[in-house]
């Protein structure tokens, strides 16, 4: 996947949730792992988090991205997929539970909805407070070090590897955690 092309507007996430029966953890585990690795082999895979549960959950919550909503559909409703699941189903308690999320609305969704979803101006903001740092900190370490394996300055290839850090930067560092220190604001 050529991260250099992607508009954060149009990554996709899928949202799983399993509760896996008791004694089940290991086994759902090893299945974790399995299907993970099927799904990075499809076309626009671009990651997966897992949250695994916390005290006496057995709640594991699996977020996917994708490039696009083409390409988290092919997988989602791939056979290799509905396999998977078979083989696992009787130790779920709850099936297969997921939703679709789009774009950069995820940073502002919170987990547990029905919540307000903040103001344009709020997401405007946040976003721009977020990029602004990163697009004056990003160039100043990457730029060089292109420049010494012989980039022009002020190239394509600058613009495209410096959008690139801040775009990846946004999604999977900086936005989850910012989103969740402003959210009393954000979401009031």
């Amino acid at each position: 996947m050529n991260t250099t092309t992607l508009n954060p507007q149009d990554i996709v996430t899928s949202i799983i949730v399993h509760e896996v029966e008791p004694g089940a953890a290991g086994q759902y585990e090893t299945w974790l792992a399995d299907i993970r690795v099927a799904c990075s082999r499809f076309p626009g895979y671009l990651s997966t988090d897992v949250i695994r549960p916390v005290g006496k959950s057995r709640e594991y919550a699996t977020i996917v991205r994708f490039a696009d909503f083409k390409s988290l559909n092919a997988w989602m409703e791939s056979d290799e997929r509905r396999q998977h699941i078979a083989r696992m189903q009787s130790s779920l308690r709850q099936g297969d539970r997921y939703e679709i999320r789009t774009g950069l609305d995820f940073w502002f969704t919170p987990k547990h909805a029905p919540v307000k979803v903040p103001t344009a101006w709020k997401q405007w903001l946040v976003t721009w407070s977020a990029i602004l740092p990163l697009s004056i900190v990003v160039p100043l370490g990457v730029v060089p070090m292109l420049a010494r394996l012989g980039f022009a300055r002020d190239s394509f290839a600058d613009k495209a590897v410096v959008s690139a850090a801040i775009v990846f930067l946004m999604v999977y560092v900086v936005m989850p955690r910012y989103t969740r220190l402003v959210a009393r604001w954000l979401f009031k």
